[in-house]
């Protein structure tokens, strides 16, 4: 990956969507994440896809992590 470093929130709302460009030469996909004012884009061109599936991964496993911090946080206050 190319380095840049940025931070956006993810909001309920956040939109994503894949566009592939077939191009002869170049064939990539774009995949936009984006929401009312940050559009992110990545460009993932032929034999990147382990790295989008590990990315995909992450995501997973992140809102695994942010589902057990909501479990305990209910689990918290109901006792409280």
């Amino acid at each position: 990956m190319k380095s840049l470093t940025t931070s956006a929130h993810i909001e309920p709302d956040t939109r994503f969507r894949v566009t592939p460009f077939a191009d002869r030469v170049n064939p990539f996909v774009c995949l936009r994440i984006g929401g009312d004012f940050v559009e992110l884009a990545l460009m993932a061109r032929l034999g990147t896809s382990e790295a989008l599936r590990a990315l995909a991964a992450a995501a997973i496993e992140a809102a695994g992590v942010l589902d057990a911090m909501a479990a305990d946080t209910t689990e918290v206050t109901s006792r409280g």
